[in-house]
């Protein structure tokens, strides 16, 4: 178990976590776009705004249209509703299993390891989750690990959120210390977007704790253009792929953000250039708030077509859907 002791300072991470801009007005202020503060929504549209400064620092001044801006700054349009948009657009609440277990697919199990992210992305399909019901942590993990003693057959776990990473390293050893005892499991799979938006996270303890698991680790990690991979992200997966991480990228194909050919050959390069592999690019789940985001799939399968012709197929994520009760992904063109 790793375990900080009381005198010990906090970590770094959580200070800058802390630090984090939550007022739409500064943010706009600091990137020199106040002209757009009449355009706020009020409240937020429900969603607070959260964003770590250093990821902030990453958007270009003057910009309205900056793609990192437009993927966490609240819009009136999410005041919109459209028809079939959901609050729970992958059913998840119906694939409850457990207390923060998510169970769809064969052989897999997904944890609702935390509800807090370091950023809030406008798309989240997950923006109107109960996560104060369903939390794994809740309990010393409890919950969750008598589900899996219960369920023999499943061999790989999913640690999801909110974000994994938010917890402190000593609350995922605490899980990971008790997993050792299920001898099904034989691999470990942690879905995140800290190490993007805050490469801070990637530390000397975070480290340790994944070299010592007893299983292949995939980390999945979330960008959607190629700007959000600086050079302080590039050490940070460098220094996960040290501790023996695989390291994987899902995205989301979002209007005026991605939604161009080059644009997505350049984050598959880039993506590629700091050790990471491509491997999803998911049309828009539904979810209520963020349909201005949303790519007709004629669209996305053009774009699909022309990245098939610009790149070399270990550079092709695959254009997914995820299906309220499908058996997996749902693949909408060949690779």
């Amino acid at each position: 178990m790793i375990a900080a002791s009381a005198a010990e300072p906090q970590p770094r991470w959580q200070s800058l976590w802390r630090e984090a801009i939550t007022d739409a007005g500064a943010l706009l202020e600091q990137l020199g776009l106040t002209c757009l503060a009449r355009q706020l929504p009020a409240d937020d549209a429900g969603f607070p705004l959260r964003v770590p400064r250093g990821f902030a620092a990453r958007m270009r001044k003057g910009d309205p249209r900056d793609p990192l801006l437009l993927q966490v700054l609240p819009q009136l349009l999410e005041r919109t509703a459209r028809p079939g948009d959901l609050l729970d657009p992958v059913g998840d609440v119906a694939a409850r299993a457990a207390t923060g277990v998510i169970h769809k697919y064969r052989g897999r199990a997904l944890l609702i390891a935390s509800g807090a992210c370091a950023v809030h992305c406008r798309y989240c399909f997950r923006r109107h989750f109960p996560y104060a019901d369903e939390t794994a942590a809740a309990g010393h993990w409890q919950g969750a690990l008598d589900w899996l003693r219960a369920h023999p057959e499943i061999d790989e776990l999913i640690l999801s959120g909110g974000d994994p990473l938010s917890l402190s390293t000593a609350k995922l050893a605490e899980l990971t210390d008790a997993l050792r005892a299920l001898p099904q499991l034989r691999r470990l799979r942690i879905h995140t977007r800290l190490p993007v938006v805050l490469p801070e996270r990637v530390d000397g303890e975070l480290c340790r704790w994944l070299a010592a698991l007893p299983w292949p680790v995939a980390l999945v990690l979330h960008a959607n253009h190629a700007n959000e991979l600086d050079a302080a992200v590039a050490a940070a997966c460098a220094r996960l792929r040290a501790a023996g991480a695989h390291l994987l990228n899902q995205s989301v194909l979002l209007r005026h953000v991605n939604d161009d050919a080059a644009i997505l050959a350049a984050l598959s390069a880039r993506l590629f250039a700091v050790g990471v592999l491509p491997y999803y690019l998911h049309q828009l789940d539904r979810v209520r708030g963020a349909g201005h985001f949303a790519v007709g799939d004629a669209r996305a399968l053009a774009l699909a077509a022309e990245l098939r012709a610009r790149l070399p197929g270990y550079l092709l994520p695959r254009l997914v859907r995820e299906e309220p009760g499908a058996p997996s992904k749902t693949a909408l063109c060949t690779p």
